[in-house]
């Protein structure tokens, strides 16, 4: 009987310390909530940076600087260098002194056109080279000069050129071929007494033609102006036997306008 209540009491005991424990859980005292929520509540608006900068207001925050435009100064252009062989050559052709091709080249033609440029302008008489002194006479020259010789026909050794001066102006300045050595033509003033047109052979050398002969001086034989069989006779330097070859074309031109009686002279010394 002892022995049964004794049971019963350990019973009883254990129940307590059992529900015991369940109750000082339940008994503790509730946290105290903290003062910092750890949600935002709803329907509390949020502050946000805006994304876009409204139409017209003014921002502090600088975009893209302008590059600036760099100052350049205008390109200029060098200036061209001078041909001044080919400006001479083009002013002399225009008025008349026969150069052969307008190149800008100095030729022994384009040297029988200086030389008569010089003698014209009363420079010294030569067939020298172009010099500093030639391109300023030519190229500041205002027009071709006046003659200062009567009406006639002028033969030049020196320069290898004729001139056809008519009413106080050079009708015509071309190129001629004088005596060769030991046929030199002679230095001497005539008067034209005869002109045989068209073509004749030389009474002293076979095969040799003569073209519209202008005679001036009566030796014997007579000595004329004349053309050649071929134009290549007429060269640069003496090559005639004594007579004065003139170019085709042209002596037929000066055949036409020279009357009997016109005086001829022929001056100077290749």
């Amino acid at each position: 009987m002892a022995r049964r209540r004794g049971l019963l009491a350990g019973v009883l005991v254990l129940g307590v310390v059992l529900s015991g424990c369940t109750d000082v859980a339940a008994e503790e005292p509730a946290k105290t909530p903290s003062s910092t929520p750890t949600a935002t509540p709803t329907g509390t608006p949020t502050t946000s940076v805006p994304t876009t900068t409204p139409t017209g207001a003014p921002t502090n925050t600088p975009t893209t600087a302008p590059t600036p435009t760099p100052t350049t100064k205008p390109t200029v252009k060098p200036t061209a260098a001078v041909n001044y062989p080919l400006e001479v050559e083009k002013r002399l052709a225009a008025w008349g002194y026969p150069v052969g091709d307008v190149d800008g080249e100095i030729t022994a033609r384009t040297k029988q056109a200086l030389c008569a440029w010089r003698e014209t302008n009363g420079l010294p008489i030569n067939r020298e080279r172009l010099t500093t002194a030639d391109v300023r006479s030519v190229l500041l020259a205002k027009n071709r000069p006046a003659p200062t010789k009567p009406a006639g026909i002028y033969v030049n050794k020196t320069c290898q050129v004729l001139y056809q001066v008519v009413n106080n102006t050079y009708r015509r300045i071309v190129w001629v071929s004088t005596g060769a050595p030991g046929y030199d033509t002679p230095n001497r003033t005539g008067k034209v007494w005869r002109k045989w047109a068209g073509a004749h052979e030389s009474s002293l050398y076979d095969d040799a033609y003569m073209y519209d002969s202008i005679y001036f001086l009566k030796d014997r034989p007579g000595i004329a102006l004349h053309g050649s069989r071929s134009n290549s006779l007429i060269k640069t330097y003496p090559a005639s036997h004594r007579c004065v070859r003139v170019m085709r074309p042209q002596i037929r031109q000066i055949f036409k306008e020279t009357k009997i009686g016109t005086t001829v002279s022929v001056y100077g010394q290749y």
